[in-house]
């Protein structure tokens, strides 16, 4: 029987979650296949990565380079076909489907290009249910004051903005304080404008929460906001820099 993943958040006598650069995740010679008939997808062919706590890093690379195949295999919503995914030390690729689940549960706060809000629920009701399905929740309200929504948490999704509602998508993200948040373009479907308000939401995040962060993107302005620019092509991680000086979301043109 494969062993739960454990919430670091809930040990007795561990420290601070957040804690100086500890290991979150490792992946080692990570590959993943998808056959389609006779033909062999290779979306990733021997990645090796690492994200500490606390860190925010952007993967970057063009559409088909295996930036959504990994995330989704950090976060448990995939297997990889071979290699290592580890969580805080613990067997994530080997995991069974229970223990995944409660792994994404309780550990992962995930952000995608499109919103999925359900249009008859207001703000905080969309928030609200993700907390009533996990341990230790954040008050829907402060979740969406975090993200600068405070005073629209009674407003409908129609009712808001394309950028108000991924903030409403983020604020459901964090409502479960995951250790780390992943991003899948999370400003694909918006303007220059509105892309840097949720950009700036989620660098809030992560410097006000230590939430360890991995943003994917294909847009290389957006790179000089994280500490470290993973940049894939062709299922291959091709460059692993750390930015000596960080772009502030609201600075960003592009």
């Amino acid at each position: 029987m494969t062993a739960s993943i454990p919430d670091p958040a809930r040990q007795a006598g561990a420290p601070d979650r957040l804690d100086g650069g500890e290991v979150v995740f490792e992946a080692k010679d990570v590959t993943k296949r998808y056959d389609m008939g006779e033909v062999a997808v290779n979306a990733l062919r021997g990645v090796n990565l690492s994200l500490r706590a606390s860190e925010f890093i952007v993967l970057l690379g063009p559409s088909g380079s295996g930036k959504s195949t990994l995330l989704n295999i950090l976060g448990g919503l995939d297997v990889p076909t071979s290699g290592a995914v580890t969580y805080r030390g613990r067997d994530l690729s080997g995991a069974d489907d229970a223990t995944r689940t409660a792994y994404r549960r309780n550990n992962v706060g995930f952000v995608f290009q499109f919103y999925n809000l359900i249009p008859s629920l207001t703000a905080r009701e969309n928030v609200a249910l993700v907390t009533e399905i996990v341990r230790d929740p954040m008050p829907p309200q402060e979740a969406l004051r975090i993200v600068g929504l405070g005073d629209r948490m009674n407003h409908f999704p129609a009712q808001l903005s394309g950028g108000e509602q991924q903030r409403v998508a983020i604020a459901r993200a964090i409502s479960k304080r995951p250790e780390v948040l992943l991003c899948d373009e999370p400003t694909g479907a918006l303007d220059i404008s509105t892309g840097v308000v949720v950009l700036e939401a989620i660098e809030r995040i992560n410097r006000e929460l230590g939430t360890a962060t991995a943003v994917i993107t294909h847009n290389a302005a957006v790179a000089s906001i994280a500490d470290r620019v993973v940049q894939l092509s062709d299922g291959l991680i091709v460059a692993d820099r750390s930015n000596p000086v960080k772009t502030a979301a609201r600075d960003l043109t592009w």
